[in-house]
């Protein structure tokens, strides 16, 4: 089991922002900008590719309305999005608001954020998203 099948489980807390039937999209919390987003499969995959086509072309589906509201959250050009796989071996995509391709090196320091921090973010693009939704 991956600390990602325990995120979704409710068995670690994470800064929840959007879930359905297949998939969970929560706060970084080891994020290279604020607004840094994982989306998961609630399916223990290693390989992002690895994955079957329906979660495949739905997880870009699910993460479009988050893009979104990353972009209104953040003073930023886009909402870039890359998949790495190496931290935990359980596919995710990172969606991290930038201005400029270094924004998403994964060699820069990580941010530190307090409670707090991540609470204001998590609310942030949660108020974004639910105005799509509106």
């Amino acid at each position: 089991m991956t600390i990602f099948t325990s995120i979704i489980n409710g068995e670690i807390p994470a800064y929840r922002i959007s879930e359905d039937d297949l998939f969970l999209a929560f706060l970084d919390i080891n994020p290279l900008r604020e607004g840094h987003t994982l989306v998961i499969p609630k399916i223990e995959t290693d390989h992002f590719f690895d994955l079957d086509e329906k979660f495949l072309s739905r997880i870009l589906v699910f993460s479009k309305p988050i893009a979104k509201a990353i972009e209104k959250s953040f003073n930023c050009n886009r909402c870039g999005l890359t998949v790495v796989g190496l931290e935990v071996p359980h596919a995710h995509l990172h969606l991290i608001p930038i201005n400029q391709v270094s924004d998403m090196d994964f060699k820069k320091t990580k941010l530190k954020l307090n409670e707090e921090a991540f609470r204001k973010i998590q609310s942030k693009i949660i108020s974004n998203l639910n105005k799509q939704a509106i």
